[in-house]
């Protein structure tokens, strides 16, 4: 097996899942840094917003650091038996995931490929209340989610939509309706969500029989924790609460 140096940049789950499919199209066996298709990954991830560039180095995502990345991955699957290379517990977690699910992993790393070669995401800053937000489906992914649900025109839609169908435009998860309890200020005042996967919803037209109302409170229990509860589970915890 071949030997790198340390580096420095944490890998992020989207980039491991990159490295992870490309074994996987390798009968699970780490990859040399003179392959094209550990080139190839090299400049995809170099493209990737997912680091700032004025963090990187010369050496950043290069072939060998690829390569060595591959074999972390690698080393970690059950039925290697050599000796592990050291990689991090985030390699472990990604591959059992492609194990338990190969073909929703699968979509998910085409997904990440896509939304790189798109070249329109931007992550959120860490002032962002959902900054912190945890998807098995990685960074970008959900980065793309959350504009969507960010989008006033999709949400007033969404809105005017409930309306004409002589429904309120409350939480569909608690009922709480905020013109009801502010009056004309919190007239239409709702949030959005987009209830389909990550991986699943794509740069396409949003119907608006995918999005559903959501308060603040309940749209942030969604999203907290991995996996994502639907609005039907949120709901029936709300309904066992005492």
């Amino acid at each position: 097996m071949p030997k790198w140096g340390e580096m420095s940049i944490n890998w992020t789950r989207d980039e491991i899942i990159l490295a992870c499919d490309l074994i996987r199209t390798n009968n699970w066996n780490g990859l040399d840094e003179k392959d094209r298709r550990v080139v190839d990954l090299s400049s995809l991830l170099n493209e990737s917003p997912l680091h700032p560039v004025e963090l990187r180095d010369d050496k950043f995502r290069n072939p060998a650091g690829v390569a060595r990345k591959t074999w972390d991955i690698a080393t970690q699957h059950p039925d290697y038996t050599g000796q592990k290379t050291k990689g991090n517990k985030l390699d472990a977690i990604v591959l059992n995931d492609f194990l338990s699910a190969p073909a929703k992993m699968q979509t998910v790393a085409a997904a990440i490929r896509a939304e790189i070669l798109r070249g329109e995401t931007t992550l959120p800053n860490q002032d962002d209340p959902y900054a912190e937000i945890e998807a098995s489906e990685g960074r970008l992914l959900l980065a793309r989610h959350l504009k969507r649900e960010r989008n006033r025109g999709l949400r007033n839609r969404k809105v005017e939509s409930v309306k004409k169908a002589g429904l309120p435009v409350a939480c569909e998860v608690c009922s709480f309706d905020f013109g009801e309890t502010y009056g004309q200020r919190g007239l239409d005042y709702i949030e959005v969500h987009h209830v389909l996967p990550l991986h699943a919803s794509g740069p396409t037209t949003t119907r608006l029989s995918d999005l559903v109302l959501l308060c603040a409170n309940c749209h942030r229990m969604i999203h907290h924790g991995d996996p994502w509860l639907t609005p039907k589970d949120l709901k029936s915890l709300l309904v066992q609460t005492p």
